[in-house]
Order: C-alpha cells, then sequence, then structure tokens
C-alpha cells in the first residue's frame, strides 16, 4: 500500500455496484457479509437521488443486504446540509420520491435551484423555471453530475446533462455536492472517524466513485457491473487502484491484499 495506513473503511457504491434496480449483483450479500465479519467500517455513499433514504434502506432490505440506515449517507443528506447552512429556499427539480429527506425546508418564495435526477420533472415548463431564478441570481446547486446511470432496460441519462443544460443558457457554474467532489468523500469519512488514506471505495463510476475518491486520497477500486463500459478504466488518471468483475471480487482482493 505504498506508505499508506493500515485500512480501517470500506466505503462502498449501491446502484449498479451492489444492485441495479430491483436486482441484487450475484453474491453481493454474501460478500458484505464477509466484510462485516472483519473489524472494517462500513459506509454506502450513493448519488442516488431518485428516492429517499428510507425507500432505499426497503430496497436494500428487501434484497436481504444487511444495512442500517445510518450506514447510508447520500447526496441528498449532502444537499440538504448545505441547504441549511446556507438558509437556502430551494427549488427542487427531484422525483416526488426523494423529497422526504427535505423535510421542513422551506421551499416557499425560491431563492436557489437544487437539481437531482428528476425524470417526471424534467420539462421544458420546469427548467425554464429553474433558468429564470437562475437568472436572477438563485445559485444553481447540483446533488451530482452523473452523465447516465445503469436501469434494468439499459443506460438513461443522469442529471449531469440538466445540470450542464442551465450552466450553459445562464452562464454559470453549479455547486456540486455528490460524489466525485472531495468534501462528499471527507463527510463520509468523518462519521466514521477515518482518513483518506485508510479507506477504500468500490463504484462502477470510474469518474464520480473511483476518480473522486483517489482524488480524496483513498484506494479506488472499479467494478465491472453497472453503468461500467470496456475501456472505462483509462479515462483517469491516476488509474484505478484495482479493475475487477464484482463486488464479491473486490472484497476477496480487500480481504486478502489489504488487511
Amino acid at each position: 500500500m505504498g506508505g499508506r495506513r493500515a485500512l480501517k473503511a470500506v466505503l462502498i457504491d449501491l446502484s449498479g455496484t451492489l444492485h441495479i434496480e430491483d436486482t441484487a449483483v450475484p453474491g453481493a450479500q454474501e460478500a458484505l457479509n464477509k466484510l462485516r465479519q472483519t473489524s472494517l467500517a462500513v459506509k454506502f455513499v450513493t448519488n442516488t437521488t431518485k428516492e429517499c433514504k428510507r425507500n432505499l434502506l426497503e430496497r436494500l432490505q428487501g434484497l436481504k443486504f444487511d444495512v442500517q440506515e445510518k450506514e447510508i449517507f447520500t447526496s441528498l443528506t449532502a444537499a440538504r446540509r448545505l441547504l441549511v447552512q446556507q438558509q437556502h429556499r430551494p427549488l427542487l427539480l427531484l422525483e416526488d420520491s426523494a423529497l422526504e429527506d427535505f423535510t421542513g425546508i422551506d421551499t416557499s418564495d425560491p431563492n436557489a435551484v437544487v437539481v437531482g435526477l428528476a425524470p417526471d420533472h424534467f420539462d421544458y415548463q420546469s427548467l425554464n423555471k429553474a433558468f429564470r431564478l437562475i437568472l436572477d441570481g438563485a445559485p444553481l446547486i447540483a446533488v451530482h453530475k452523473a452523465r447516465y446511470y445503469k436501469r434494468q432496460d439499459g443506460l438513461a441519462l443522469g442529471p449531469g446533462p440538466f445540470v450542464t443544460g442551465l450552466e450553459y443558457a445562464a452562464d454559470t457554474k453549479a455547486t456540486v455536492v455528490g460524489k466525485p467532489e472531495k468534501t462528499f468523500f471527507t463527510q463520509a469519512l468523518s462519521e466514521l472517524h477515518c482518513s483518506p488514506d485508510e479507506a477504500v471505495m468500490i463504484g462502477d463510476d470510474v469518474r464520480d466513485d473511483v476518480g473522486g475518491a483517489q482524488s480524496a486520497g483513498m484506494l479506488g477500486i472499479l467494478v465491472r457491473t453497472g453503468k461500467y463500459r470496456a475501456g472505462d478504466e483509462g479515462k483517469i488518471g491516476p488509474q484505478p487502484y484495482l479493475t475487477c468483475d464484482s463486488f464479491p471480487d473486490a472484497v476477496d482482493h480487500i480481504l486478502k491484499n489489504l488487511l
């Protein structure tokens, strides 16, 4: 590990790494249980904005994953923290199923725009309303800027193209709160009382999961499930610490080589 400290924590992406919608990656539950039998701390870090944390937890537990709500750190959590810190009243371009995580946030007379993955709301009228608010000085906050993600019927557009369109039209730059932002990873690790050089990240997105983690000082393991496409490992520099077929293979490597 070349001067790194002893491994203390594993951060794990969810969609595309442990599951794709309502289907678990083969062997993922057993691999997670193997990790649980070590002294390593585990945190699930996700850019998923389609659903609130409670729904996400129910989905994972329905797939027989041993996960507790306090172990999940989402980009929605990070976005809410920013809104509270800066006392923004947001226009929330989010799916209705994600709004629960913003309960108690004042959304009257919006003075900020928050964009997540919102297929049901990415229409001209909604985007134009956001555009006008931004022109009037409202900050644009992107829950994340993923280009695409994996559904059971194939790849699908993420929020990134829509955020980028608003940036271009309003001549502004979004504040991004999810992966691959360094603050997202450091916030997740701070809850584990762990530094980046004591942690490894496992994910299917070479830029947001692996590139972001490695930029924050962690090791990054890329899995060839979910949104992975051939040649992804060459799209970042430095390349992933490891590229392997699936989450169970990543766990086996950690148990054999990093403990």
